[in-house]
């Protein structure tokens, strides 16, 4: 996390948001063969946890269990030049949107494993604009059984949730503006977008 508190958004409704939309993040865990990443599909239940699954092969697998972790997701991010500001004798930085959720981790049971599954699918089907959502059901419940044999399921308590929206807080409103602008033509508008709502 960012130590400027500047650039912290501490709005839940906002965090639960970017885990929805963003949908995938890394898991990291310092484990006996040493620290560790997996990069996962990501669902929130709404009530503080978050679940992921893992192949079984994955090298953080066997050890998560009863293990305290630190997820992270990244939303959209884009390069500041100085040129962009009024006073250019400056340094380039980098805007970003980042969340760390740090928590105990359990494993999932089968139906556990299941039911994230079928959330995962039919959030990720309804983003599909053209045809009808795949679901579940078409796949034949043994070839189902097999599939899921090869992977885990967890589910992490979160008991810290740890943001950091860096948007240029810490320049005027009109250097925000021209930054904002400049990320746009510059190929970053999901940053200039959250720029211009979120820092009044």
């Amino acid at each position: 996390m960012h130590p400027n508190p500047a650039f912290r958004h501490d709005d839940r409704d906002l965090h639960e948001a970017l885990i929805a939309q963003v949908g995938f993040g890394m898991v990291f865990a310092a484990t006996p063969d040493g620290p560790r990443v997996a990069h996962v599909p990501l669902h929130s239940t709404g009530d503080g946890a978050v679940q992921f699954h893992l192949a079984r092969g994955n090298a953080l697998a066997r050890h998560l269990d009863g293990m305290t972790a630190l997820a992270v997701v990244n939303g959209p991010d884009g390069y500041v030049s100085p040129r962009w500001y009024a006073d250019q004798a400056q340094v380039p930085t980098w805007n970003y949107v980042a969340l760390e959720l740090e928590g105990r981790v359990r494993r999932m049971d089968q139906d556990g494993l299941l039911a994230l599954l079928e959330n995962l699918t039919a959030a990720n089907e309804a983003r599909i604009a053209d045809g009808k959502p795949w679901t579940m059901d078409k796949t034949p419940p043994d070839a189902l059984r097999k599939m899921m044999t090869a992977i885990v399921g967890f589910e992490m308590e979160v008991q810290a949730w740890r943001p950091t929206f860096k948007l240029s807080q810490n320049k005027s409103a009109e250097e925000r503006t021209q930054i904002a602008a400049g990320l746009e033509a510059e190929g970053s508008p999901a940053m200039a977008e959250l720029m211009r709502r979120l820092i009044p």
